[in-house]
């Protein structure tokens, strides 16, 4: 938050409803409750075993009733409340036959009359470290009279047509609600806006991309007759639908902006491959873009495997920040004079130096890697505007994928291709996690490696860092002394070294962290055990697993929990039951909701728009509501609201 209107727009995403003040005869335990009062007396302390900072005080209501009080850690409170203030205490109550208390209560002067600030509803706001509820409420009091001054991006007659509040009425409502039905309307209203902002700026970019004309590329059947034959397997019907539906998209003038989203090993490469031999076929060249070294190596392999045997003259090359300079050289000729039909690589691709003939199709692998702007600078390598198509692993329900790539067509492959042997998928309890060492260390004696993946605990790579490190040295020291362990994580210099050890079965076991990519082939790897895995999503999970059980031998997935909760328990236990992908992030999707499942702050969205994903009608009538005033008004020029909310979101798009 930057701004007052920043701040003004953050609306809360839950309530402590207290009620109205209660006499402490009244007052149940387990329940919240707001009671008004004399202070008795109040003094500082230290308890006994800890030697905790306490501030306790003893609360007389009007009809003689007693509530003891104690605050943690605020020694402070001596000094701001006196014996015979009159406060009102709002908190939760514990205590029964008429002996109660409250730990922490939030705690309100009283002149006259009641409570002002201590309200029925008290809201609770997402915070960051040394900011509390109490002090972003304080904040809104002090500015909401501004909210008037808010310009609205809903103009009169989109509010009218879908029963909207005005902006600030619902601000107003968001932050300081009579009721939860106000709270409601105005987060519904929020949603709407924000999807439509987004909605807004992909009908924009969709127009903008049919606007600047590409060359098509024109399907040849000999071309995929040819593909098909190299191939030495059959593509699945999702394999061809999705490559059908690219072929239909490249045969246009206006550039194909498509979406390939395909569970683990579903055969994306293979689809990605038939589309640039086709290109080849027409003339033009093809890049392909990963986020790091080794996946880019992977792909090179892969793509002369299916391509370079069947389309003789259809070289594939690969550009690298680990390669010589000779050989860099030399890759960069090669595109430049149009001698090779393919180069993959990672952002070296998008140097300044590198220029390709006669581009026609770029792809980048795990779109959520790359920034718009390094997507926008891929596409400038050639002189005229190429076909794009961008690859994800992770299964997204199609309201999200809708909502996060509106401005991209979606292919879906979902289904393996057959002959994969299923992953043995086990929820480890605290007490099994000794048999779990013993059976990395069975499939280490039988020649096989692990993976050790280590949970995100906060959103701070530093700390991940330092957790994966820290369980690393337990596991050689204690648990895996005589085995070659690794350590991979995102603020390791060397990581590729370390894969690129792993892949050839010089270490054993490979500790890493989450936000490292492990997506690489290994066959060799049969186990995957998860620390803390219920801090992931389930489709994150199922991300993991599909890392194993890529080789001839039986592989195993084990999902070590530190929460033994039933919950817990069975949300995990899902993974032993279902191996769809797609199935599994609509279940993780019910259970946690759509900002968990893909956390909101992370793809640019608030907590109010997520959750709102879950009403797909919602979307849907967003979208239409965004195109239908694009049509009546290209550009926004008549909604200069609306023009300068999509042009702030297309900077900060181009930045990422």
């Amino acid at each position: 938050m930057l701004t007052v209107r920043d701040l003004l727009m953050h609306l809360p995403f839950g309530w402590d409803q207290y009620g109205e003040p209660t006499a402490v005869s009244q007052l149940i335990d387990g329940k919240q409750a707001t009671v008004v009062g004399t202070i008795a007396s109040i003094a500082a302390k230290r308890s006994m075993r800890k030697k905790l900072q306490l501030t306790e005080a003893t609360l007389k209501d009007d009809a003689g009733g007693v509530l003891r009080l104690v605050w943690f850690h605020q020694p402070y409170l001596v000094n701001q409340l006196h014996q015979g203030d009159r406060i009102a205490v709002a908190g939760m109550v514990k205590g029964r036959y008429g002996v109660h208390e409250m730990s922490n209560p939030l705690q309100e002067k009283i002149d006259g009359g009641g409570p002002k600030r201590i309200r029925d509803l008290m809201p609770r706001y997402h915070l960051v470290q040394g900011l509390s509820s109490k002090k972003v409420a304080a904040w809104i009091d002090s500015v909401i009279g501004l909210a008037g001054e808010l310009e609205d991006v809903l103009s009169d007659d989109v509010r009218e047509r879908h029963h909207l509040l005005p902006v600030a009425e619902a601000v107003r409502m968001g932050h300081q609600p009579d009721n939860q039905l106000e709270w409601k309307m105005a987060r519904h209203r929020m949603a709407f806006a924000e999807l439509f902002e987004l909605q807004a700026t992909f009908a924009l970019m969709r127009a903008g991309l049919a606007a600047e004309p590409a060359e098509p590329i024109p399907y040849r059947q000999e071309v995929i007759e040819a593909f098909k034959t190299g191939l030495g397997f059959e593509l699945t019907k999702a394999q061809r639908r999705s490559t059908w539906e690219a072929f239909k998209d490249m045969d246009r003038h206006e550039p194909m902006n498509r979406l390939l989203n395909g569970d683990v090993g579903s055969g994306k490469t293979a689809v990605a491959a038939a589309c640039a031999a086709m290109a080849h076929a027409a003339g033009f060249q093809t890049v392909v873009m990963a986020p790091t070294e080794i996946l880019a190596r992977q792909h090179l392999h892969k793509f002369r495997a299916y391509l370079e045997d069947s389309f003789p003259g259809l070289a594939v090359e690969l550009l690298v920040s680990g390669q010589s300079a000779a050989e860099r050289r030399r890759v960069k000729s090669a595109a430049a004079s149009g001698q090779c039909a393919l180069v993959v690589g990672t952002h070296a691709l998008i140097e300044e130096d590198v220029e390709l003939a006669n581009l026609g199709l770029a792809i980048v692998d795990e779109q959520h890697r790359f920034g718009t702007r390094q997507r926008e600078l891929l596409r400038q390598k050639g002189r005229g505007r190429p076909h794009f198509m961008a690859m994800t692993a992770t299964p997204i329900p199609r309201t999200l994928a809708l909502a996060l790539y509106g401005e991209m067509s979606v292919s879906v492959i979902d289904e393996l291709p057959p002959g994969r042997s299923p992953v043995q998928t086990e929820v480890v309890a605290p007490d099994g996690r000794r048999r779990a060492y013993e059976l990395v260390r069975e499939q280490v004696r039988l020649g096989r490696q692990a993976f050790v993946i280590c949970p995100l605990i906060e959103e701070s790579e530093v700390l991940v860092a330092r957790s994966a490190t820290a369980e690393f040295e337990r596991l050689k020291a204690d648990v895996f002394p005589d085995l070659q362990v690794g350590l991979v994580h995102g603020r390791l210099k060397n990581k590729d070294e370390v894969m690129s050890a792993f892949v050839k079965g010089d270490i054993q076991v490979l500790v890493a962290t989450a936000v490292v990519e492990v997506g690489v082939d290994v066959p060799n790897a049969t186990v995957m055990m998860i620390e803390g895995a219920e801090r992931f999503g389930l489709a994150q999970l199922h991300q993991f697993r599909g890392r194993v059980g890529r080789g001839a031998g039986q592989s195993h997935c084990l999902l070590l929990s530190d929460d033994p909760s039933e919950p817990t328990l069975e949300r995990l236990s899902l993974l032993t039951r279902i191996r769809d992908g797609f199935r599994l992030a609509e279940e993780d999707m019910r259970i946690r909701g759509m900002g968990e499942l893909m956390g909101p702050r992370q793809h640019g969205m608030s907590d109010v728009a997520m959750q709102a994903l879950e009403q797909p009608e919602l979307l849907s009538d967003v979208r239409e509501e965004a195109e239908r005033v694009l049509e009546s008004d290209p550009g926004f020029a008549n909604h200069p609201v609306l023009k300068a909310a999509v042009a702030n979101r297309l900077d900060q798009t181009s930045i990422s």
